[in-house]
């Protein structure tokens, strides 16, 4: 007997999973935010050199004096984006006047009073350190996916979720009082790491539970709750202003998620692996009597049960095919990752209009995209799907080059709505390539694979 012939006799989505499923739904809400933290913590407002001598120098004019000031300290940009230089002014010495780079700024406060890019001044020369940030950052997220998935299979995906959650919670409140940008990457590091980390194992647990016929009504759902990380940090983003208080808004909720120590059972896949059969059997039989299913006192046979093979890494390229199905899912993998994140990532703020609006609206947007890939994806198939999400979204991204080099403001609103179908192109990939990564590998390497 296999475990999933005993979820056929518990219910293969009864109550108990459904209330399970919600519960592991719900830290995605808080990996949403934080996969987007840095475009809010790391944004850098319109800025240029703060004028010598001025300490009540503000962004934004406040007089016909100032702005002659300003124009007489300031030089006027070489790009059409930008009226005044951002890195250089005047500096006048006997009757001449040098180009002179500036140490300090001052910053357009419209969109955000504060952010750590503009407290710090990660500007001109310094640029780059918003760049260094998000790289180490994501750096994180991938040391955290492959250390807590094996960390899970070792010590048990509870454990492993509850170490996780510690870990954000301290490091995500602790980055609010950086002072130093190194200290500022080693805690966003951590946080990537235990984060996603703890988000790939809500992923894992909450298929356990699922029987075969369930499981690709609730491989896609959680990314809706990613989507609603997004806007709700977009919203915290808009009320707030401030990336101390954002920074903090999506930390401290977190908070709650130590509580699932009590409310979530380990896994009983993972408990049957490690021989521990009267655990698992008394998480089964809660299951049952939640679900109202009558089933034998004792549902596991030590001797008739088929344990799942352990797996590793090499199992991916095992055999000509698998190798060819790694190679062509990894692909998408990377293809889709830089569509979706880049979208997200540079559209809201670099096509004008409001910066927070159209970030949530490129973020409700993935609800629907995900409704109707659950609705298709058992009756056109996998791949025409897969290719079809593939194609529209590509081609809407790649038309957004022309709208913004030769458009201007006045084709603003095409450029959004091509955003928005590369968004929902790239959003409904994601969720076909997490159900298609899973059947294409026997059960062996799902784990690995996930991982």
């Amino acid at each position: 007997m296999k475990f999933d012939d005993i979820l056929k006799h518990i219910g293969e989505f009864g109550y108990y999973q459904k209330r399970l499923y919600l519960l592991l739904c719900l830290p995605a809400i808080s990996t949403g935010c934080y996969m987007m933290m840095l475009v809010f913590v790391m944004h850098a407002p319109k800025h240029r050199c703060q004028i010598p001598g001025m300490n009540n120098d503000t962004y934004n004019v406040q007089n016909n004096q100032h702005a002659s000031i300003i124009n007489k300290t300031i030089p006027l940009s070489h790009d059409e984006i930008h009226k005044y230089d951002r890195c250089h002014y005047y500096q006048y010495r006997n009757n001449s006047r040098d180009r002179v780079k500036c140490s300090k700024w001052v910053y357009d406060t419209n969109t955000f009073t504060e952010t750590f890019a503009s407290k710090m001044n990660f500007v001109c020369d310094d640029a780059i350190k918003r760049s260094h940030a998000q790289m180490i950052f994501y750096g994180g997220v991938l040391v955290g996916d492959v250390s807590f998935g094996i960390l899970s299979d070792k010590i048990g995906r509870k454990k492993t979720f509850l170490l996780s959650t510690i870990i954000t919670l301290a490091m995500a409140v602790a980055v609010a009082f950086s002072q130093t940008f190194y200290v500022f990457v080693i805690l966003e590091f951590m946080v990537g790491a235990a984060h996603h980390g703890g988000f790939m194992i809500c992923c894992v647990m909450s298929l356990e539970y699922v029987g075969p016929s369930k499981r690709v009504l609730t491989g896609i759902p959680i990314h809706i709750f990613f989507a609603f990380g997004i806007m709700y940090i977009a919203l915290m983003g808009y009320l707030l202003r401030n990336w101390f208080y954002v920074q903090l808004a999506v930390g401290a909720p977190f908070a709650v998620f130590l509580f699932y120590w009590w409310m979530i059972p380990e896994s009983s896949r993972w408990l049957l692996s490690m021989g521990k059969y009267d655990d698992a059997e008394k998480i089964i039989q809660r299951i049952a009597k939640v679900n109202k299913k009558k089933i034998p006192s004792r549902m596991i046979d030590e001797k008739t049960l088929e344990n799942p093979k352990t797996a590793n890494v090499y199992h991916l390229f095992s055999t000509l095919e698998m190798t060819k199905r790694t190679i062509i899912l990894l692909w998408n993998w990377i293809v889709i990752a830089m569509v979706y994140y880049g979208v997200t990532m540079h559209t809201g703020g670099n096509i004008g209009g409001n910066f927070y609006l159209n970030f949530f609206i490129l973020a409700i947007v993935e609800v629907p995209a995900k409704l109707l890939v659950m609705a298709t994806l058992n009756r056109a198939g996998r791949k025409k799907i897969h290719c079809f999400c593939m194609v529209v979204g590509g081609v809407a991204c790649m038309c957004t080059i022309f709208t913004v080099i030769y458009g201007g403001d006045e084709l603003q609103p095409l450029t959004l709505t091509l955003a928005i179908i590369g968004k929902m192109g790239s959003a409904a990939a994601f969720g076909i390539i997490y159900v298609y990564s899973m059947e294409l590998y026997p059960t062996v390497v799902e784990t690995v694979e996930w991982d």
